[in-house]
């Protein structure tokens, strides 16, 4: 059987692995910052009605320029946007990789501010863009002057916060959103993927008079729909006809619209776990606090807790007892997502009998 070192691929690929968390069959899964309280009964009926609808016309192509979603998505995002604004794909991961296929390439330099989500770097990597990961402050942070400064000496043309960053939870003020865009003249994104989750406001009312700025949603979190893979940003409609020149023919699927239109039809239900979660997380960080352990203030639906020995003990006896938090690779720290109560409360009791 030929193996990887067999074939001919990019020699910029050589030696790189997928990118992808364990997929681990455990009765609680708090690694991936899904959200654990599931798809409530009536709106699964409700996606199982739309896209029964749709498959009755799969044999058609659908709505390559899926205008409904898109204007009940500038709905849902509210501040004026029209559907000419926003755009969506499968997952914020498609997102961003169009977005990299527009703006980025050989000759093309971003940044972001790490430690941040890794998908940024993997993206830019199969893009062919010179990627640069600069640190964030000692507690996570970003301050306007800081973010000015280091991007007046790195002169990129591509900048990338994520606001709540991911692992960190840390959110960013719009102020140092400000900042941002006005230190270059390059495109900013910011990736909103925990955005329902934080207690501060989006970067969406920032769009008016800011061509170069693109705001990041998924529908993965806060909707529940992580299994669906939806995406979606908001930015100037002709940052929106750039994206339309790389998108796939026919990308989202009839099924996935529907789905994904129903959810919207359904929001209200949906998005009423939220609070739930916030509760759930600002419970997990009390609790490990009182270990003795040292949790990250956070704005998203996961908590970034610093302070063990052996990460590996640690993740290894919780996975024992059927529970699989994330290792994001930093020294004596673990992520773990906010799940239900009754996941909580395990997650807790157990943690605190491998600290014992």
């Amino acid at each position: 059987m030929t193996n990887l070192d067999d074939l001919p691929i990019r020699r910029d690929l050589v030696g790189q692995l997928p990118y992808g968390a364990p997929q681990i069959d455990v009765p609680i899964r708090l690694n991936v910052n899904e959200n654990t309280f599931g798809i409530p009964e009536e709106v699964a009926l409700k996606i199982v009605q739309r896209t029964a609808e749709a498959a009755l016309t799969l044999n058609r192509y659908p709505d390559r320029e899926f205008i409904e979603l898109r204007r009940m998505l500038a709905e849902f995002l509210g501040g004026n946007l029209a559907a000419e604004q926003i755009w969506a794909a499968n997952g914020s991961n498609e997102i961003l990789q169009q977005f990299f296929q527009v703006f980025g390439g050989p000759d093309v330099k971003a940044i972001s501010f790490g430690p941040t989500y890794s998908m940024y770097l993997n993206i830019a990597r199969t893009t062919m863009t010179d990627y640069q990961l600069l640190p964030r402050l000692g507690d996570y942070s970003l301050t306007e002057d800081y973010v000015r400064q280091e991007i007046l000496k790195a002169q990129p043309q591509i900048v990338i916060l994520c606001s709540p960053n991911n692992p960190t939870g840390t959110g960013t003020s719009l102020e140092v959103i400000e900042a941002a865009y006005d230190s270059f003249e390059g495109m900013l994104l910011v990736d909103e993927a925990y955005q329902e989750f934080a207690n501060s406001p989006s970067a969406i009312s920032l769009l008016p008079g800011r061509p170069r700025l693109v705001i990041s949603r998924t529908m993965s979190k806060a909707f529940a729909f992580a299994g669906a893979r939806v995406g979606y940003m908001a930015a100037d409609a002709a940052v929106v006809d750039a994206m339309r020149i790389v998108r796939l023919p026919y990308h989202l699927s009839a099924l996935t619209q529907a789905a994904a239109m129903a959810a919207l039809e359904t929001s209200g239900q949906l998005l009423a776990n939220v609070q739930q979660i916030k509760v759930q997380r600002d419970r997990i960080m009390v609790g490990v606090l009182k270990m003795g352990l040292r949790p990250l203030p956070s704005d998203a639906n996961f908590v970034l807790i610093e302070g063990f020995d052996d990460t590996q003990m640690i993740f290894d006896g919780l996975l024992s007892k059927g529970i699989i938090v994330r290792d994001i690779g930093i020294a004596g720290c673990l992520r773990v997502t906010a799940g239900t109560e009754a996941e909580t409360t395990k997650l807790l009791g157990e943690l605190a009998l491998l600290l014992d």
